[in-house]
């Protein structure tokens, strides 16, 4: 790890078992002290641009490091005729994060599927990870998982895990969920309205969205609205007067309100009382939970989404009836290891802090899962099997399932298995 910043540098050295530089990434000298020579990837996470470009063109023309990841946030390195600068001949990007795009999706998904805490596509959207609460009326609590089928025949699905009074824990047959629970179930797209349903949420879609913050995130997730959601009434409160009047000029049918969202004054112009969905998305934490809580004030009943950057404040949460608080940052990591796994190893999404990932990955021609069902293949303890596409049919596997050749698995692992996983699905050591 390379930064500037010796403070930053010291805190990653005392907590992790890496390589710890002080220096610029951009100065060749630095970037051969981290023996780039000898590094199979480089990923350039600064806060400027121009910074991650150039670290990779170093990366590439003086070592040769084989893969480049850089986050890129600027619209007019991203869009257009432009975004065709990015090739071995001109700037060696391999793989383009951006940040703020990846945070519009997660709030998208989340829009799109109101019953779920999240909704996260695997298999090219064939199978959905959805977090559910389990909350009072949940017809399917305190039941053993294993009895689940027999009394709601249609309940497609894979329950994998629960996080448990802040607490993850891998679900097992005759282990029930309990009310307060948050639930990983694995389903396919086509089931993902009966199992929201079978928990007992009955939300709709809402049309009516405010959106606090008219930074790049809400533009993006804005103009998904608009073009996704046909009924969508969209309004953005943006405290900057030349950001709110730019804004306004890109979106077609969403109203763009210039101020402060936590004056009542503004709420009243937007309408906050007949509004479904509030979603706060400044680059202010202590603003975004304040929004939410003058939201839910205002006209109890209605879904408030904030963006956090700092991780305690999941603590208030629930004290602060925010329903759902988003970290940007363990979005764009979720991306970023995608790409970092080895192996048949495609979609990642991190839970916890990293601590469990979701794992798309395909049974490659030499894997020692081949022809073995799922209770004698010897997998791991701390992994589970949620879902299989075979064929494009999506199996929402059993015990006695076994596994063939290709065949596309969505699994949960704990991250210490990581390496055990890359290998069960690596096609050769790479």
């Amino acid at each position: 790890v390379v930064d500037p910043s010796s403070d930053d540098i010291q805190k990653i050295d005392d907590a992790l078992d890496v390589k710890a530089i002080v220096g610029k990434g951009t100065y060749p000298s630095i970037l051969e002290k981290a023996n780039a020579a000898e590094t199979d990837m480089i990923i350039a996470v600064t806060r400027n641009d121009e910074t991650n470009m150039i670290v990779c063109q170093l990366a590439s023309s003086l070592f040769n490091v084989s893969k480049k990841i850089a986050r890129i946030r600027t619209k007019d390195f991203l869009e257009g005729k432009w975004n065709k600068l990015y090739n071995k001949s001109n700037i060696p990007i391999d793989v383009i994060i951006s940040p703020e795009i990846e945070v519009a999706k997660s709030l998208y998904r989340r829009l799109e599927a109101p019953g779920a805490l999240d909704n996260v596509p695997f298999a090219n959207n064939k199978i959905k990870m959805l977090e559910i609460s389990v909350e009072k009326n949940c017809p399917i609590k305190d039941i053993p998982l294993k009895n689940l089928t027999t009394k709601f025949p249609n309940f497609k699905a894979n329950i994998v895990g629960a996080v448990r009074k802040d607490k993850f824990m891998f679900l097992k047959k005759n282990d029930k969920m309990i009310e307060g629970d948050s639930i990983y179930v694995v389903v396919s797209s086509e089931d993902l309205n009966e199992i929201i349903k079978a928990f007992g949420h009955q939300e709709k879609i809402a049309s009516k969205i405010l959106i606090i913050g008219g930074g790049n995130i809400g533009l993006h997730l804005a103009k998904m609205l608009e073009t996704n959601l046909e009924n969508a009434r969209v309004k953005i409160i943006e405290k900057n007067k030349q950001r709110a009047e730019e804004i306004a000029t890109e979106l077609s049918s969403s109203i763009v309100i210039n101020g402060d969202a936590l004056d009542d004054d503004i709420l009243k112009e937007a309408n906050l009382e007949e509004t479904e969905t509030v979603l706060a998305l400044t680059n202010d934490d202590e603003n975004n939970i304040m929004a939410c809580v003058l939201a839910e004030k205002n006209g109890p009943g209605k879904r408030t989404i904030a963006i956090v950057n700092k991780s305690n404040y999941s603590l208030l949460q629930s004290s602060l009836n925010i329903d759902d608080l988003v970290d940007p940052r363990m979005t764009t990591v979720s991306r970023i290891m995608e790409h970092v796994h080895k192996g048949t190893i495609a979609t990642v999404y991190s839970l916890l802090d990293g601590e469990y990932e979701f794992i798309e990955a395909k049974i490659p021609e030499k894997s020692d899962l081949l022809n073995k069902n799922i209770k004698d293949s010897n997998l791991p303890e701390n992994i589970r099997i949620g879902a299989v596409v075979r064929k494009n049919k999506v199996i929402i596997p059993r015990s006695n399932f076994s596994f063939e050749k290709n065949d596309l698995i969505v699994c949960l692992a704990k991250r210490e298995h990581l390496k055990e996983i890359e290998e069960i699905f690596s096609v050769s050591s790479i």
